[in-house]
């Protein structure tokens, strides 16, 4: 079959399940583009959710963990008035910001002992390949910036890139400080999470420093009096994490 039409001659473009556009029925074009833009929604959202179980067939707490984080970080981000229609991007980069971690050693991930200076480089680079694997779909654009800047201090001394104050995006201020929170307080198998007063004296103490003051501020007053709602809604409970 020729590629191109002879000039003059009549011919007929089809897509895929929808049919001949130029039929005159506009609504079953609009109705079928509608079907698609869904179905892409389906299938990324089931990609983050399979990228999640990975996490947890990487490490159990780690997956359970981004999971905690999604919840918190939804409710700090209304607080500080972030716009609904970005909620979406919040929650994915609080569910996957640590997918990059399946690019380290198992090693040094669950090592008991204080790591070396190499292992520091290389888990240190975890934000870098998070961010190489988020960047490739449609979509997760922000949320790849995100996830690559959660490791990033107010006052410059964060990695990969030195940011600084309002140079770091909100989003991954937001999950500097429900990352911390959270890893403070849940116990390991190799030690016991810090109680709540503790760590949020930490996270007090580090605010105009390592996290940004406002959001640690915000996420305080909720971590006192939605913790139970959170953990639930992670599918665990405080005395079990705690």
């Amino acid at each position: 079959m020729p590629l191109m039409a002879s000039p003059g001659a009549h011919t007929t473009m089809t897509i895929a399940g929808i049919g001949d556009p130029l039929s005159g029925d506009p609504s079953s074009l609009v109705l079928r583009i509608k079907e698609l833009e869904e179905q892409h929604l389906a299938f990324r959202n089931s990609l983050i959710c399979a990228f999640n179980q990975l996490l947890d067939l990487k490490d159990i707490s780690t997956g359970v963990h981004s999971t905690r984080l999604a919840e918190w970080a939804i409710r700090v981000a209304r607080k500080l008035n972030i716009p609904e229609e970005h909620m979406y991007q919040v929650e994915v980069a609080a569910l996957l910001h640590d997918i990059g971690k399946i690019g380290v050693p198992d090693a040094i991930l669950k090592k008991q002992g204080p790591l070396t200076a190499e292992e520091r480089v290389l888990i240190n680079r975890h934000p870098e390949y998070s961010w190489s694997i988020l960047r490739l779909f449609p979509g997760l654009e922000d949320v790849s910036l995100y996830a690559l800047h959660h490791h990033e201090n107010v006052d410059g001394t964060g990695y990969p890139a030195g940011l600084q104050g309002n140079e770091i995006p909100i989003v991954s201020r937001i999950v500097s400080v429900i990352d911390a929170y959270d890893a403070m307080v849940t116990s390991r198998c190799y030690r016991k999470g810090l109680p709540h007063a503790e760590a949020t004296r930490r996270l007090v103490e580090s605010a105009g420093a390592q996290f940004d003051a406002d959001v640690v501020h915000t996420f305080i007053p909720i971590a006192e009096q939605e913790a139970t709602e959170v953990f639930a809604a992670a599918g665990t409970s405080t005395s079990a994490a705690l």
